[in-house]
């Protein structure tokens, strides 16, 4: 048997694991990044990308469709073949930039090999070599859960690591689970043309814990496809597709030519050989680890990106992985990492954004400003006027600490308060600053004045609103 020596092992080289090697070499430790094929991060391979750009793909029909609104006449049509290649190709290219980055490292750091633990420092490699480590980081991702439920129909079933692959645009699609995952999907399919459904066993949207923004944006999306909540799904074979068949809140009985299941990514960590190396490990076989140096116990083993079934998006990962490594480059001293504020998007249309900490009705030391979007200025002059964001505060001085947001260009605002929670402002100091008119930016100045009003702090003079109602 082949022994390899180094100071830290990763396993996975996604996002997490990629950032977990340089910020491990930074350090001065000697490193060894061990993965199955090298094949590009979820992000690029079947994530943020290639959802991204079948959304792009729905939002041109969906502008087409809504041109007359504007007094412009327009047709179009769907060829769905040219769609699914175009998602490919600039797919591939994203890709293949990961895949460059990943030929830059250094030959003597990469190992193309399954890694298993045979002990707290000890990965034993399919191929026969055995690495022994100072220290371990566990990168090794996430992937797509299909429920046995599906069994019966699993030729006729889809993941966000398959519906790529489709040459062309499906008749009809079922798409289970109605988080962040499944509704961009939905969305763009429907968009595209493709009949859609949507169905969840439970009962709110997008995994929101604000109901009110729930229900806000569960009704814009129902506009679009059916969106069934609280319901209990069996599938059976039907023909070259599925019969799907819904009780609880619904009933009914629908035939699909596929089923698109989003219910969830669990942590890639079974069968990596944990229990070999004295962690302690939950009923799903995860390690408790900290947050802030993601390392495992007291051990010399760290875990970051998806593996860690926390924060499951890219700056986190790249994040998570710095701290990792640089902790386990040196290790047994561990240092706490600066995290950001936690922070989510979902890209439909209303985009959706989750900061911070989430403030309930009945929190005595929250305040909670409220704005809708129906009747905002800018978002009247786009025919885009729906949505609603809640903003959190401190009740003793009006400090923001949270928001949830569905609306128009929400992806872009969001990060102006996701900056002023993590700088610690306060919905005065945020009225303050510049607000050009008009802009969707706007729709967000009636929840900080409530706050302020609330909490009985200076409302800046308005600058703008006196010129335009609705902004």
């Amino acid at each position: 048997m082949t022994k390899l020596t180094c100071d830290v092992a990763i396993i996975g080289a996604g996002t997490a694991g990629l950032a977990d090697e340089r910020s491990a070499r930074r350090s001065g430790a000697k490193t060894l990044l061990i993965d199955e094929g090298f094949g590009g991060t979820t992000c690029a391979s079947v994530g943020c990308m290639p959802s991204k750009l079948l959304i792009a793909a729905g939002n041109a029909m969906h502008a087409v469709r809504q041109a007359s609104v504007f007094g412009v006449e327009a047709s179009g049509k769907v060829d769905g073949v040219a769609v699914m290649k175009r998602v490919r190709k600039e797919r591939d290219a994203f890709v293949a930039g990961v895949e460059e980055s990943i030929d830059k490292l250094p030959d003597d750091v990469k190992i193309e090999a399954r890694a298993k633990f045979a002990g707290a420092t000890i990965l034993s490699l399919d191929d026969g070599r055995e690495v022994h480590a100072k220290s371990v980081v566990i990168a090794t991702g996430s992937s797509p859960a299909i429920p046995e439920m599906f069994d019966a129909v699993r030729d006729r079933v889809l993941t966000n690591e398959s519906i790529f692959e489709l040459q062309d645009l499906p008749g009809s699609i079922g798409v289970v689970g109605a988080g962040a995952l499944g509704l961009e999907l939905a969305q763009a399919m429907a968009r595209l043309g493709v009949e859609t459904m949507v169905f969840d066993r439970g009962e709110t949207i997008g995994g929101l814990k604000d109901r009110h923004v729930a229900e806000a944006y569960h009704a814009i999306l129902s506009r679009e496809m059916p969106i069934l909540l609280g319901v209990e799904l069996k599938a059976d074979r039907d023909g070259d597709g599925v019969a799907l068949s819904w009780t609880g809140s619904a009933t009914g009985m629908k035939r699909f030519d596929y089923l698109l299941v989003a219910t969830g990514r669990p942590p890639q960590i079974k069968g990596i050989g944990l229990e070999t190396t004295g962690l302690a490990l939950d009923e799903h076989g995860m390690p408790d680890y900290d947050r802030e140096t993601m390392q495992c116990g007291t051990a010399p083993i760290f875990i970051a990106g998806d593996a860690d079934h926390d924060r499951a998006v890219l700056h986190e990962a790249s994040s998570e992985g710095t701290i990792a490594g640089r902790n386990a480059a040196s290790y047994p001293e561990v240092t706490p990492g600066k995290r950001t504020v936690p922070f989510a998007i979902t890209f439909t249309h209303p985009n959706v954004a989750v900061i911070g900490r989430i403030a309930q009705d009945d929190d005595a030391d929250s305040v909670i400003g409220t704005a809708s979007y129906d009747d905002q200025g800018r978002a009247k002059v786009e025919a885009c006027n729906a949505g609603l964001v809640r903003f959190y505060a401190d009740r003793r001085d009006g400090r923001l600490t949270g928001a949830t947001m569905a609306g128009p260009a929400v992806e872009h605002s969001a990060h102006l308060i996701a900056w002023a929670i993590q700088s610690g402002w306060t919905a005065t100091e945020v009225l303050d600053l510049p607000f050009y008119h008009p802009t969707f930016e706007e729709g967000m100045k009636g929840a900080l004045r409530s706050i302020c009003s609330e909490v009985h702090a200076p409302t800046p003079p308005d600058r703008d609103d006196g010129f335009m109602p609705g902004t």
